[in-house]
């Protein structure tokens, strides 16, 4: 009896080994897992934090695309595709004019980060889903490309990779078929560091951290200035929030 249930045991740690597609977290596969070792030290993702974004649109300059140009270089968002609206782009930068007043304002769009993140509801596979932190992200490994979180998000804040891709940041795989957008640069915030956007905008008008700290910079000014959510309409509770507009 003890040989079969050796056999057994031996062929079913052997098939926990060699499937490498099956997933123990969104995003971390089981040969991931057993290779952690030689990751970048991270911190876990807890309830505790929810991360956020404070705008102001008063220091942010129509000409200024530097954290557009960040973005691009820390998540490898470099290919060239034939047509431009194929492009994949996770922060953009936007102008808004008052009509009353004609007053104009320029302001980086993303993913807002929502706590009832539209994108989310939609996903047939979840593999769009929001960490316990408030960072809304994309599990790759199980995305089938339907593009029903594109359509569903207020502020067309997601990409469709359409063609192969050649260069990749190893801390933020991309793929062909799949959706991706803004994730406040998750590879460097579980490290202790700023999102690449925000360390590069020369005029200091992006403020992140963690928006249930009382003592954090963003909650500090947030509760000094007033501030404006997209669309607040829809009641998304977004963790992006605007100055000046």
């Amino acid at each position: 009896m003890n040989a079969p249930d050796n056999k057994r045991r031996a062929l079913l740690a052997t098939a926990g080994v060699g499937a490498a597609g099956l997933v123990v977290a969104p995003g971390i596969r089981l040969i991931e897992a057993a290779t952690a070792a030689d990751a970048p030290k991270t911190t876990l993702a807890s309830s505790k934090v929810r991360w956020g974004m404070l705008v102001d649109t008063t220091k942010c300059k129509s000409d200024c695309n530097a954290c557009v140009t960040a973005c691009n270089k820390e998540n490898s968002i470099v290919e060239e595709v034939a047509d431009p609206r194929q492009r994949s782009q996770w922060v953009r930068k936007i102008d808004l004019v008052e009509q009353r007043t004609g007053k104009q304002h320029s302001l980086p769009m993303m993913c807002q980060h929502c706590t009832n993140p539209p994108c989310v509801d939609v996903c047939p596979t979840g593999a769009s889903f929001k960490r316990a932190d408030g960072l809304v992200l994309v599990d790759r490994h199980i995305c089938i490309g339907c593009r029903y979180c594109m359509m569903a998000c207020p502020y067309k804040a997601r990409s469709f990779v359409h063609e192969p891709l050649t260069t990749q940041n190893p801390e933020m795989p991309r793929g062909v078929g799949c959706v991706e957008s803004c994730t406040f640069c998750v590879q460097r915030i579980d490290r202790g560091l700023q999102p690449a956007c925000t360390e590069a905008c020369p005029e200091g008008a992006m403020l992140f951290g963690d928006l249930n700290d009382d003592n954090s910079a963003i909650a500090k000014r947030l509760k000094e200035v007033a501030s404006t959510q997209v669309r607040a309409e829809l009641k998304l509770d977004t963790g992006v929030r605007y100055q000046g507009i």
